[in-house]
């Protein structure tokens, strides 16, 4: 290209370059924005999900992203930083339970969990069936009974002395048969291993009836009624920054076992897929609003967000660099020599 050629090129880079940065400026660049909005919108009315994309490609999306991606060692550190801002925040002495969540909604809370009247039996009976608790049964009827034959029964109690007289005739016990407390103790517990299903059977049933609908829920509202007045502050009182710290570590821990799971892949699949099934053949449109997407929440967002960045980013220089990015190649190549010749 000859050097009147080359002169001309540039001038017309440098003229469009001008025009450019002057339609991303102010009301243009609102305009140019709106239009393109009106224009993306009228084509979702068109094109399907299942066009624009697939159950496939959203799953690699979270396999690449939120289950493969390796994250940096500051992450939890960060977090437990913001959860202590959080912890210590002023918002914290000055907001009650009840401005977070009325009783209204608690109530609501509560009358769906009573619903689940058949988890609720499920669970009693687990409990009642571990052996750990089994074991805390046989020790408290075991220690009842003792301090109830030497200490609380109504002979010890109506008669001077004869509490003293017992402990007196089991300490010489103990010392002509070595060991027969152990003796005493072995055979009793084994008898009340015996007695446990029976036991345990009378506890299932009494706790059934006793957990009633009506029981739980007013002991759920008395105890929500002494709460709702008091502030974030004091319920978590005495819960230090060390141990919020320790409990995000944990917890960002726990995120990083569980997102490599089968589980959570399989979990993640049944809801794309889901939705695929339901929005797939649809226009984009109708999953938009769905989720109460529409131009005015887009548009709401661009007056927000998106014009106060690109202000700044035309600021730093970036929009015109990105321009003579996108345009000097042209004005350089051979198409536009051979334009610019056939105009001399």
């Amino acid at each position: 290209m000859t050097k009147g050629k080359t002169d001309l090129a540039n001038a017309l880079l440098e003229q469009h370059v001008k025009h450019e940065l002057a339609s991303l400026k102010g009301a243009k660049l609102r305009r140019f924005l709106e239009t393109e909005v009106d224009e993306l919108f009228d084509y979702a009315g068109a094109i399907t999900l299942n066009r624009l994309t697939s159950a496939e490609q959203v799953m690699g999306v979270i396999q690449r992203i939120v289950i493969n991606m390796e994250l940096d060692a500051g992450i939890p550190e960060l977090a437990a930083e913001m959860a202590t801002e959080v912890l210590n925040a002023p918002v914290q002495r000055t907001s009650r339970l009840r401005d977070i969540i009325t009783r209204e909604q608690a109530t609501g809370f509560l009358e769906e969990a009573l619903e689940l009247r058949q988890q609720r039996e499920r669970v009693i009976s687990e409990i009642m069936a571990h052996p750990v608790y089994q074991e805390l049964v046989s020790n408290v009827v075991y220690q009842g009974v003792v301090n109830y034959l030497y200490e609380d029964n109504l002979i010890t109690k109506s008669v001077p002395g004869v509490g003293s007289m017992m402990k007196f005739g089991k300490r010489m016990a103990n010392r002509a048969v070595p060991g027969l407390d152990e003796t005493f103790e072995r055979r009793f517990k084994a008898w009340l291993s015996d007695s446990l299903p029976g036991l345990i059977s009378r506890s299932e049933q009494f706790l059934n009836k006793a957990l009633s609908d009506e029981e739980l829920r007013d002991s759920v509202m008395a105890v929500w009624v002494s709460l709702e007045d008091r502030t974030i502050e004091e319920l978590h009182e005495g819960l230090g920054d060390i141990q919020l710290q320790e409990f995000v570590v944990l917890g960002y821990e726990f995120w990083l076992q569980f997102r490599q799971t089968a589980y959570f892949e399989g979990c993640a699949r049944a809801v794309v897929e889901h939705l695929f099934t339901l929005y797939g053949d649809k226009p984009v449109i109708e999953l938009l609003a769905a989720v109460g997407v529409d131009r005015d929440v887009v548009m709401a967002e661009v007056d927000a967000y998106a014009l106060p960045v690109i202000d700044v980013l035309r600021e730093e220089g970036y929009l015109e660099a990105l321009i003579r990015r996108r345009l000097a190649p042209f004005y350089k190549s051979a198409a536009a020599r051979k334009l610019l010749q056939q105009e001399s």
